[in-house]
């Protein structure tokens, strides 16, 4: 075998390998000419990219510009302004140095340039290629400071580009290195979008403070937990200064920026050095936010190690960094007075899984054959049961005091028939709008808010919570129910069937009614498993479901006194909740738009849903009787009035009875907060010690419960959802597949579990 020769390699592949070594990615490019412009004085940066800079890459700023006798060496190599003789490195105070960096990217990318200086009459435009301008220089309109464009990046280096193919990373990179740079630069205003983009993916202004672009770029979590430091060392020849997150915030990500004389670098050791500090604040795992600049004598300091300059290396360095750690350890004990603790106490309910189709007898089972089997084997081998195992409870059993009645409930329980001449005769002549039977509705029934009193029963037209279905069949005076055929009440009602999570309905069906948390949340047992269950969430749907289910249908509560639609509006409007803004408009015209809309569809509403609307006054006279034993809190009268207007969609059959019965569904739900009523001389309190009335001519309507607390109402609230709403949820409740992931129930404990820590119960 022939011994090869040593030979010279060419200028061209020595300036390639020179450029690979220095521009690595479209993001070292960005911040090598990033540097040239804060080297410049530029206060304002622009860059604009597309497909992550390797196709397009232009960066602009307002500096000093390139003078007109130095655009034609400008991408030579080691071609600068900033350094002259090598001593000169010992006290290097800017970026650039080393004059390789525009030259690089000219080697394996098609460069533009188009620069003005403050003394210039116009700009000069050139294009570079391998370090040498390509044509003569171009005067042309052009703003002071300079403009780079870089297309094609590694056009010649397919390898490269094969390597980089993936746009979204670089991109991410390249914002990146700009967010750091706007973190210690805060005086200097940055923007990075992509081409063609209108809105920015970062931009700070400016004159800026760096507090405030950590606020905007990391997120006010972070800004306000920031703690700033300094210290100057004149043994060590150093000075200190950063901002770091106090012991109350953590994150899974890193965020540590590290600056060396104005310089992004990156350094292991002293960022090992501090999150050591942080061992001692934060959970294993957790990383705070970091930012750390060090301003080194340029002579203890070496920049030239690395062909990217990430790294530089310096004396002291181990002494340096224990200073570092005393200051910040120093800070975070003197911040440490006050914590606040984050703790997870309930994790999703993941174990509730569909059972997939076609699948063999051999894959796992779903939660309800788990239950199914537990059911049976504690009903066959209950003698055999381990104590864990054990199922003290019984679904099907009913507690004694659902069969009393509070004192708060004893005028709400709907036993009795009243005549009501509002009731049935609102309704004669209606057909149902085209949607149901020829058949006439016949009496509805009739529940006063002040006073509840039915005029007829008629369970079939809602749900009973007593859920006797053979009672229901015997009720002479009950109502022909309307077989409503509209096609959008049909694909509605068969969305519902189709959306159907048998494991949770499962669960629910067979479970337990343990006790209410507060108005949102109950714990229900099923089995060995105790679950929290958000009952705002699931009786918001099961609302849903049976307005669209019983759609046309619906009993009445009749106000004891008209409601000013008008005057609930103006007070929707004033509530801050509903977000008026003067740009809206103002609050009568607006109001009176509300009362026109709601008066011109009053025959649909109360056909299809029993709202009942007095259109020559414009009045509210009556809601929908969706429960028995269900009333709506009158104290949020006035948003369901505006939300009716704002939120439902008027202009299309289906979308229209979907936003109207979720507007409704959502009136329904119990709120946690319970509003004191005060008892002024415009309130009018009915003379029954059991009654609610609302006095339509007060100026802030609400509902009056004569001699009831607060504590009173929300007993009243609990004792409805757990004899009311929880055994209808029960047995007609169809819960939607989303009700697994939104939290809507949570596994809080299992028996065989708790066992395993205390051993016995």
């Amino acid at each position: 075998m022939s011994i090869k020769s040593i030979i010279r390699l060419s200028e061209d592949v020595i300036n390639r390998i020179a450029a690979g070594e220095v521009i690595q990615r479209p993001a070292n490019a960005v911040k090598e000419m990033l540097e040239n412009c804060l080297d410049a004085g530029s206060t304002n940066v622009s860059i604009i990219l597309q497909e992550g800079g390797l196709k397009y890459l232009q960066i602009q700023d307002n500096g000093s510009g390139i003078p007109k006798e130095d655009m034609d060496i400008v991408c030579e190599r080691f071609t600068t302004s900033k350094l002259k003789k090598f001593e000169d490195l010992t006290n290097i105070s800017t970026y650039g140095f080393r004059g390789e960096a525009l030259a690089s990217i000219s080697h394996v990318a098609h460069i533009t340039i188009v620069s003005k200086t403050s003394d210039s009459l116009c700009a000069f435009k050139g294009t570079y290629s391998d370090g040498k301008l390509k044509e003569s220089l171009k005067p042309c309109a052009g703003n002071v400071g300079t403009q780079i464009i870089v297309e094609d990046l590694f056009y010649n280096v397919p390898t490269r580009r094969l390597i980089l193919k993936n746009a979204t990373e670089e991109y991410q990179k390249i914002v990146d290195v700009v967010t750091r740079y706007a973190i210690h630069n805060p005086n200097v205003g940055f923007l990075v979008k992509k081409q063609n983009e209108t809105n920015p993916d970062l931009k700070t202004q400016s004159g800026s403070s760096r507090l405030d672009n950590i606020a905007l770029l990391f997120g006010s979590s972070i800004a306000k937990e920031i703690l700033s430091f300094e210290h100057e060392d004149k043994k060590l020849s150093f000075k200190l200064a950063g901002c770091a997150t106090n012991a109350n915030y953590s994150s899974k990500k890193r965020a540590f920026i590290l600056f060396i004389n104005h310089r992004s670098v990156e350094s292991t050791d002293l960022r090992k050095a501090v999150e050591s500090v942080y061992n001692a604040y934060l959970p294993k795992g957790s990383y705070p936010f970091v930012y750390i600049s060090l301003e080194i004598s340029p002579q203890n300091i070496d920049v030239n190690v690395h062909p990217t300059k990430s790294e530089v290396h310096f004396m002291y360095e181990s002494e340096i960094f224990d200073c570092v750690q005393r200051q910040l350890d120093s800070c975070l004990l003197g911040s440490n007075t006050s914590r606040t603790f984050y703790t997870q106490t309930m994790l999703p309910l993941k174990i509730i899984e569909e059972k997939p189709k076609n699948t063999s007898s051999s894959s796992s089972s779903t939660i309800a054959d788990n239950a199914r089997k537990n059911q049976r084997s504690s009903i066959g081998n209950s003698l055999n049961t381990s104590a864990h195992l054990t199922i003290r409870t019984d679904h099907k059993a009913r507690k004694i005091d659902s069969f009393l009645v509070g004192k708060f409930n004893k005028g709400q329980i709907l036993n009795g028939n009243a005549d009501d001449d509002d009731g049935g005769g609102d309704n004669d002549g209606k057909d149902g709008g085209g949607g149901g039977d020829d058949d006439d509705v016949g009496d509805r029934r009739i529940v006063s808010a002040m006073e509840i009193d039915v005029t007829e029963l008629s369970p079939s037209n809602s749900i009973n919570n007593n859920n006797n279905k053979s009672n229901n069949n015997n009720n002479n005076n009950a109502a022909k129910k309307r077989n409503i055929k509209l096609t959008s009440i049909l694909q509605l009602r068969k969305e519902i069937e189709s959306n159907i999570h048998s494991g949770i309905r499962e669960i629910i069906r067979n479970s337990t009614f343990v006790g209410c948390v507060d108005l949102e949340w109950c714990l229900i047992q099923h089995q060995t498993k105790l679950y929290l269950m958000n009952i705002n969430k699931m009786s918001k749907e099961f609302f849903y479901q049976i307005l669209i289910e019983d759609f046309g249908n619906f009993g009445v509560i009749k106000l004891s006194q008209p409601a000013s639609i008008y005057e609930l509006s103006i007070l929707g409007l004033d509530d801050e909740r509903n977000g008026w803004s003067r740009k809206d408009g103002s609050k009568d015209n607006l109001s009176k738009f509300v009362v026109e809309l709601l008066s011109s569809k009053s025959a649909m509403l109360w056909d299809y849903l029993s709202i009942k609307i007095d259109v020559e006054n414009g009045d509210l006279l009556s809601l929908p009787l969706i429960m028995d034993n269900l009333t709506p809190d009158l104290d949020d009268l006035h948003t369901f009035v505006l939300r009716l207007a704002t939120e439902v969609n008027w202009d299309k059959e289906k979308p229209c009875f979907k936003t109207l019965c979720r507007e409704i569904s959502s009136f329904y739900v119990f709120k946690n907060e319970i509003k004191s009523s005060n008892n002024d001389n415009n309130n009018k309190v009915d003379s029954n010690e059991n009654t609610r009335s609302i006095n339509s001519n007060s100026k802030n309507p609400e509902v009056i419960e004569n001699g009831s607390s607060d504590d009173a109402r929300v007993e009243e609230k609990k004792w409805t959802i757990e004899h009311v709403i929880y055994p209808a949820l029960k047995s007609f409740f169809l819960p939607p597949k989303s009700s697994a992931d939104d939290g809507s129930l949570l596994q809080v404990a299992n028996l065989p579990d708790l066992y395993k820590v205390f051993e016995r119960c």
